[in-house]
């Protein structure tokens, strides 16, 4: 049971990474293809790497984050 609760933390933790990265990574990427003044269309496929590339990395590191907290025993 513990490790499955473990589990659904972590779990917990790369979706909340991931939603706050990709909401981040959307602003961001908006912000910078304004300024840098992205061509026509490419806009959309600036903005959807940044989104994506955001989204991955907070997830991650709060995935890990979460995994870590995991294993100690208070």
């Amino acid at each position: 049971m513990a490790k499955n609760s473990c589990l659904a933390k972590i779990t917990a933790g790369v979706a909340v990474g991931g939603a706050l990265g990709g909401a981040v990574g959307a602003v961001y990427g908006t912000y910078e293809a304004i300024r840098v003044k992205v061509p026509g269309l490419h806009k959309v496929r600036f903005i959807g790497q940044t989104t994506l590339s955001s989204a991955a990395i907070f997830g991650l590191f709060l995935g890990a984050g979460s995994l870590i907290h995991c294993g100690k025993g208070y």
